[in-house]
């Protein structure tokens, strides 16, 4: 017979490694399947060696990157890749002179993962893309969604690298501490209850998020699944168009490991960003006699009035709070915007040229994209 003091130690180890065995079975995600090593997949894009050894593929578009009169950077959203671009026009890229480069970030895709990234590392992984590739000493930023947190530290951590911003439905911190309570509360209300879940438990429980999301209880994500009812009328048109497989496209960027690329994206995204937007100073501040460092370098905010995914609202209080940004609102468009040609024109000829610069084209192109 085992003596009761034994019994109770062989009990609480046996607890001790019943917990340790849950803990990696359901919490630890698997690592991650590194591109272009032994048994994962292929690395078959062009990448750049980033100085902490770590590999960011990347795609370019437009005009060849030395006949380029602007350079645009492209950050992602969230079940995305480098083959984002903007739907811009060949006729109006080729007028512009606009050379596009967009990357694989962290995780997604082509480009290893990153465990420790954070808002500021996105910046620098920019800034080293673009200096790596020649974009010269100023270069443009679109942030797409929740790709848009990395447009934000490129304000907040390489102002001067930057010649203008683009921030298109751009992701919202629900936690950020000046959005007001109510706002911030009534903005996270209108989610779907499983993305309030998701979203909850990337902030404050971030070491659950793998298994929460892995559980087959719930839906986990509505966002990540792709629920139809999550989009407005025009973004369900949108994905029809597009041919838009949520399966497929998961699979395709998450294949190094669907952790370190959509569930760290959403750590990220909702957790401590280390500033406030709304406390940000004017990245292209005016000089006394009225100029500024370029004539056509602003920040620019875009977003759907019908966006069911991010709440206009705050889009709209962040921008009142910052009055160096221009604000820009598709009445009738949701989350996809950036799929229209039309807003696609009318967000490049914002950047790239300037209000002190826009033509009547570009007045007609966004008439025509509200109308």
């Amino acid at each position: 017979m085992v003596p009761p003091s034994r019994a109770v130690t062989l009990l609480s180890a046996a607890v001790a490694l019943l917990a340790v065995w849950g803990y990696h079975a359901l919490l630890l995600p698997p690592p991650p399947k590194l591109c272009g090593t032994p048994g994962s997949p292929p690395a078959v894009s062009p990448r750049i060696r980033l100085h902490d050894g770590r590999h960011l593929a990347y795609r370019e578009s437009g005009v060849p990157r030395a006949e380029a009169r602007h350079r645009v950077v492209l950050a992602h959203g969230l079940v995305d890749s480098k083959d984002f671009s903007l739907s811009a026009s060949p006729e109006l890229v080729e007028e512009l002179g606009v050379y596009f480069v967009c990357f694989d970030r962290p995780g997604f895709a082509e480009s290893d993962p990153h465990p420790g990234r954070t808002v500021k590392s996105a910046a620098m992984d920019i800034q080293e893309l673009a200096d790596q590739l020649g974009l010269g000493e100023r270069f443009y930023v679109v942030g797409a969604s929740i790709g848009g947190y990395a447009a934000w530290g490129c304000i907040k951590h390489i102002p001067h690298r930057l010649a203008g911003v683009a921030l298109v439905v751009p992701g919202i911190n629900y936690w950020w501490p000046s959005l007001p309570a109510g706002l911030a509360n009534a903005a996270f209300g209108k989610l779907h209850p499983s993305d309030r879940r998701a979203f909850w438990v990337a902030r404050h429980a971030p070491w659950l998020l793998y298994a929460y999301m892995t559980q087959k209880l719930v839906t986990p994500s509505a966002a990540l699944a792709g629920l139809p009812d999550i989009f407005s009328r025009q973004d369900q048109e949108i994905l029809g168009m597009l041919g838009f497989n949520t399966t497929a496209t998961v699979e395709q960027v998450t294949r190094q490991g669907i952790h370190e690329s959509l569930y760290r994206d959403l750590m990220v995204a909702f957790g401590d960003w280390g500033f406030e937007p709304m406390k940000l100073a004017d990245p292209f501040p005016r000089h006394s006699d009225g100029g500024s460092s370029s004539s056509s370098s602003a920040v620019h905010v875009w977003q759907g009035g019908e966006d069911r995914v991010l709440d206009p609202e705050v889009q709209r209080y962040v921008a009142r709070k910052l009055p160096w940004v221009r604000y820009h609102e598709c009445p009738d468009c949701g989350h996809l915007l950036v799929h229209k040609e039309v807003w696609s024109n009318a967000i490049l000829r914002e950047l790239v040229l300037g209000p002190e610069q826009e033509d009547d084209r570009h007045k007609s192109s966004c008439a025509a994209a509200a109308a």
